[in-house]
């Protein structure tokens, strides 16, 4: 599971609707209506804010937007939550780990998209966060 904190204007086709899928299988975590992934370290953000559901449905709603800018028609009936109002923090440090992460996966997977990505340096958030000074979240598991 990968909650990208990158912007989804980012995310080739196949990862955007990767993205879709895996935001509303957090959504059934959080919300208790699977087992499954109850321990992931991507959820720690979203537990952690006063609301979670609303913190996921605010994180679907923004990629249903960027599907729809797309030409892609995701089923927003699917988000079982109001969105919240507030921002997370996210660590400037994160979105740049995140960022090289998209890189090499966009390397392989789609050439002609990473081409779009290659020589971004200073990403923007998905909508659902806001940039922070700091180094690579602790829930993080990709540098391990």
């Amino acid at each position: 599971m990968r909650l990208w904190s990158l912007h989804p204007r980012y995310l080739d086709p196949s990862g955007l609707v990767a993205l879709w899928r895996e935001a509303l299988l957090a959504q059934a975590v959080l919300s208790g209506l699977t087992r499954g992934y109850q321990h992931h370290p991507q959820l720690t953000r979203f537990r952690e804010q006063r609301n979670p559901r609303s913190a996921i449905a605010k994180y679907l709603h923004a990629v249903a937007d960027e599907a729809e800018r797309r030409g892609y028609a995701f089923d927003r009936s699917r988000i079982a939550a109001k969105p919240s109002r507030g921002n997370i923090d996210v660590s400037d440090g994160q979105l740049r780990l995140e960022l090289e992460h998209l890189k090499t996966k966009l390397l392989r997977r789609n050439p002609s998209w990473h081409e779009r990505v290659a020589r971004l340096r200073k990403p923007s958030p998905h909508p659902s966060f806001i940039i922070v000074r700091g180094g690579v979240a602790e829930w993080e598991r990709a540098t391990r």
